[in-house]
């Protein structure tokens, strides 16, 4: 990413007086052009850079000037540690690299602390199993986000419906443990969110597009669901057995026991896809006792895989009369 690249920069010019433009291309794996827009951004972010000609010169920090560390204080450098921390695996040798400058800015005497302070809290995002080609995916559209390149790819809704996609890709989103694409597609002149799970023959065409300024920082892929007519309130009930999932998935505040053994609890979710998978995978430990067309849902669902894996439960004997 390239936010992850220009503070790798400024954190290596910190430490070198000056470096060279082929040199850092290399490091990060782009071209020497690349490198110089990054320098500009630097610049424009009021950390002055300078490209010094002729034998022996290089990129590096105008004279005179220091970065003071204060800037970031060992506090926030931990927490950028962590944050890498727990992307690293989809990060690649970029988010390695990163951490490893970040950790070369702390003094010796320091380290035993810093060290301290980015085990405190570990976020692990990285899936139970391989990623296979969800892996490739991201891969090539962190790619395409680079060189602002446009992507096509077929497409299946969370409906069924397959459709073929051209998308001018803005920013990967992991959410819910699923990772998602945010970008404008030319086939609906509009923004969406693709799940990668959905994509295939996933492509980056020959041709680049001006990414536009869109405030990411609003979250736009969540304000369907955060809408109150949107959000559903139901009553569950999780049987004696079911108590230890009960407590793992929901707060302990949440939970209230019932005569039985059990706990009972209201959750707010959106209706969806996703929220019947969720109550599913609880099995026969968990009960909806409403809203009741939540409820018959549930039991449809139910009733189709059971009927799908009739036929390989064993059959009853007929019984014969005594002799």
């Amino acid at each position: 990413m390239k936010i992850d690249r220009l503070l790798s920069i400024v954190i290596l010019l910190l430490n070198r007086p000056l470096i060279q433009a082929k040199e850092l291309a290399d490091m990060f794996e782009v071209s020497v052009r690349t490198i110089y827009r990054d320098i500009d951004s630097i610049n424009t972010a009021g950390i002055p850079v300078v490209t010094y000609q002729g034998a022996g010169g290089g990129i590096g920090l105008m004279q005179g000037y220091r970065l003071d560390r204060n800037v970031l204080s060992e506090r926030e450098l931990a927490d950028i540690f962590g944050a890498l921390q727990s992307v690293s695996s989809y990060g690649g040798e970029g988010h390695q690299l990163l951490m490893e400058k970040i950790s070369s800015v702390i003094p010796p005497s320091q380290t035993a602390a810093f060290r301290s302070k980015t085990t405190q809290m570990i976020v692990d995002l990285s899936p139970w199993g391989l990623m296979g080609p969800l892996e490739e995916r991201i891969s090539l559209l962190k790619e395409a986000l680079e060189e602002n390149t446009v992507i096509s790819f077929e497409y299946i809704s969370a409906e069924g419906r397959a459709s073929t996609r051209t998308v001018e890709p803005y920013t990967l989103v992991l959410k819910g443990q699923s990772w998602y694409l945010y970008g404008f597609c030319t086939e609906r002149r509009d923004f969406r969110l693709f799940k990668l799970l959905r994509m295939k023959a996933l492509v980056k065409e020959k041709r680049n597009y001006t990414r536009q300024d869109i405030p990411l920082k609003e979250l736009p892929w969540t304000d369907g669901w955060k809408e109150p007519q949107n959000i559903q309130p139901i009553r569950l009930q999780f049987a004696p057995e079911g108590r230890h999932l009960a407590e793992e998935y929901f707060d302990s505040e949440e939970l209230q026991q019932d005569d039985r053994g059990g706990y009972t609890l209201t959750v707010h979710y959106p209706e969806n896809d996703w929220l019947f998978g969720f109550l599913l995978s609880f099995g026969t430990v968990l009960e909806v006792l409403g809203p009741e067309h939540i409820r018959r849902r549930i039991g449809e669902l139910a009733g189709g895989v059971a009927a799908k894996y009739a036929s390989s439960l064993p059959q009853p004997q007929p019984t014969h009369p005594a002799d």
